[in-house]
């Protein structure tokens, strides 16, 4: 049913709908779609019905600035939902700055970062990342001993391997037992990348591969680590970007056994999740459809912005980020995840082993919620800062030494 312009509030879904990201973001578009759907049913928000803006950056980094910026001036979209490399999120800042407008960024990244106009509602390095490693160090995990961290050669990777490699080394772990390796995207040719995981693997001591390889270059990783006969029980790998909807299109059998740490899977089982799930498969006329992590995180990001908007009495960008802080919603594994000063959210951590199914079976959780750290504490640069949107502090990145706002990174 049409509703004339002015009636309704617009929300922009900026997700790759075409390109090496299709295979991950597709899902979160369709994702916001049913998010939207169910709102309205519920009879919108401020009793305006909510209508979709859908557009297709194409895995095109540069074009999701262009396209962010369409939404936000032609559009006149009241928030954004989208992103998922952080090289595509870094190249929409500016322009959701100028414009003062907000975006909802569902991904896990590499954290250094919190800007006044964004919400981050994936997981930071202290709420994946890192509990990841030290399930891997700790018995139950295999005691490892040595790490290869294998990246797609981008800024998540790269940010995020050098916070693992510096929290490594403060765990007493010598630098010739971490390589570090990145391939491009879309990488096929994994040959010579697993010879040497192999290699480094055959001295002796447990080792695990930490896993920042995104999009469709996984399949042929995988693939690849089985043909050499690497097994999950000699040198499993735990993936930070390889969740339910990368597995469903996979043959999962050189998969099994392999490690996947995210805040969420869909094999949690929770009357939220179950509803959820249900409501999904509905939506998307297909029960075979799977759920994951950056779902959950859109579902997380857009209730609040929700009820934030309710408390403000308004979708003006300003008002929302003034009320938004403190906002706390259902999440789907039990529990509520609340938004916090530094435009973070709380969330659990878990880690699951992948079935042949394609699920996960969950192996170790964390006993709580973990707040998300923006600025890591393992990186000299950054280990005085911290992030608080409200008044009137309003920094992004507060120097605790210096009592100064600006101390790095961009605020």
């Amino acid at each position: 049913m049409a509703f004339a312009a002015d009636e309704t509030i617009k929300i922009g879904i900026l997700h790759s709908l075409s390109g090496t990201m299709a295979i991950s973001e597709t899902t979160l578009k369709d994702a916001m779609l049913m998010l939207i759907d169910e709102q309205n049913k519920k009879g919108g928000v401020l009793g305006k019905k909510l209508e979709a803006v859908v557009v297709d950056p194409a895995s095109d980094w540069p074009l999701f600035a262009e396209k962010a910026r369409e939404l936000i001036s032609k559009d006149k979209v009241a928030a954004v939902f989208g992103c998922w490399t952080s090289v595509s999120r870094k190249s929409v800042l500016p322009v959701f700055k100028e414009l003062d407008s907000l975006l909802f960024y569902p991904v896990q990244y590499e954290g250094e970062e919190s800007e006044r106009n964004v919400f981050y509602t994936g997981a930071a390095p202290n709420q994946q990342a890192i509990p990841a490693v030290d399930y891997l160090m700790s018995e139950d995990g295999g005691a490892v001993k040595r790490w290869v961290l294998e990246g797609t050669d981008y800024v998540y990777p790269r940010t995020t391997n050098k916070i693992l490699e510096a929290y490594l080394k403060s765990k007493g772990v010598a630098a010739e037992d971490i390589q570090v390796n990145y391939t491009p995207f879309g990488f096929s040719d994994w040959q010579t990348e697993v010879a040497a995981i192999k290699k480094f693997g055959s001295t002796g001591k447990k080792t695990a591969v930490v896993s920042t390889v995104n999009g469709d270059a996984n399949v042929p990783f995988y693939k690849e680590l089985a043909n050499q006969g690497v097994k999950a029980e000699d040198i499993p790998v735990v993936a930070f970007s390889v969740g339910e909807e990368e597995l469903a299109g996979l043959d999962t059998g050189p998969l099994v056994g392999h490690l996947t740490a995210w805040n969420y899977f869909q094999s949690v089982d929770t009357p939220e999740n179950k509803a959820f799930i249900d409501t999904w498969r509905k939506f998307i006329k297909n029960d075979k459809r799977v759920t994951n992590d950056p779902m959950e995180a859109h579902y997380i990001g857009f209730n609040m912005w929700v009820k934030a908007v309710e408390k403000a009495g308004t979708t003006d960008p300003d008002a929302v980020i003034d009320s938004i802080v403190g906002v706390s919603v259902p999440n789907l594994s039990g529990g509520y995840s609340t938004m916090m000063p530094n435009h973070h959210i709380t969330k659990p951590v878990l880690i699951g082993e992948i079935q042949a199914d394609g699920q996960m079976e969950t192996v170790w959780q964390t006993s709580g919620l973990v707040v998300g750290d923006e600025w890591s504490d393992y990186l000299p640069d950054s280990k005085n800062l911290i992030a608080d949107w409200r008044k009137p502090l309003e920094c992004g990145n507060f120097n605790v030494a210096t009592g100064k706002c600006g101390g790095t990174g961009s605020n």
